[in-house]
């Protein structure tokens, strides 16, 4: 098969033609991310389209540019598409995005990255519920857990709780007023969060 050209211009916003049939739905939550994403980053992501300005990928970018009252907006021409294919690529350029999956570790360490530069993790685009899940629990004064030596007995634990905003708000200014007694010795342990946690379980059974 060979190779199709494509080519990149600029376009009016309102000279755009939405797919009326469009399959994908864009809630008003989630133009509102797209938003926030082109004011973080820039439009990074040119909208698809046919050689009659009809839009085969982006129409939530559409309804996300119009609401910033932009006036013209990158895109790329995809020529020579018939209307068959036209009509799979809507419905693939949104799909074939839903069959990858995270690694939910690797995850977790690189937002709490983002977190401790204190960079602003709603543009990424997860519901409340979804990063509520990824423990966020990271300061940027934390180190973590050393690596031991293999067969040494590893005498630290991680644990992996889930909250909601109001409890996570709470343990975390429990934690922040334990934290305000002073140092806590030789507990072995280098992580402020977890030595804070622990004097609180400490008052609360009775221990300190």
């Amino acid at each position: 098969m060979a190779a199709k050209k494509y080519k990149m211009v600029d376009r009016k916003v309102a000279d755009l033609i939405p797919y009326i049939n469009n399959s994908r739905i864009h809630s008003d939550d989630q133009v509102l991310q797209i938003c926030s994403s082109i004011k973080e980053f820039g439009f990074t992501n040119p909208f698809l389209i046919d050689e009659e300005n009809g839009v085969i990928a982006g129409h939530g970018r559409i309804m996300a540019a119009k609401k910033l009252g932009m006036d013209k907006v990158p895109c790329i021409i995809l020529a020579g598409l018939s209307e068959a294919q036209k009509k799979a690529y809507v419905i693939a350029d949104n799909q074939l995005s839903l069959t990858s999956s995270w690694n939910m570790e690797t995850l977790a360490l690189e937002v709490e990255a983002l977190q401790a530069e204190d960079f602003d993790l709603n543009i990424l685009g997860f519901s409340d519920e979804e990063m509520n899940n990824l423990v966020i629990s990271f300061d940027a004064d934390e180190v973590p857990p050393p690596e031991l030596a293999s067969g040494e007995k590893d005498t630290l634990r991680q644990c992996t709780f889930t909250l909601t905003d109001e409890q996570y708000e709470t343990v975390m200014a429990a934690i922040a007023k334990a934290k305000e007694l002073g140092p806590f010795g030789e507990t072995g342990n280098e992580n402020g969060n977890g030595n804070g946690l622990a004097r609180v379980a400490e008052v609360f059974n009775g221990q300190g």
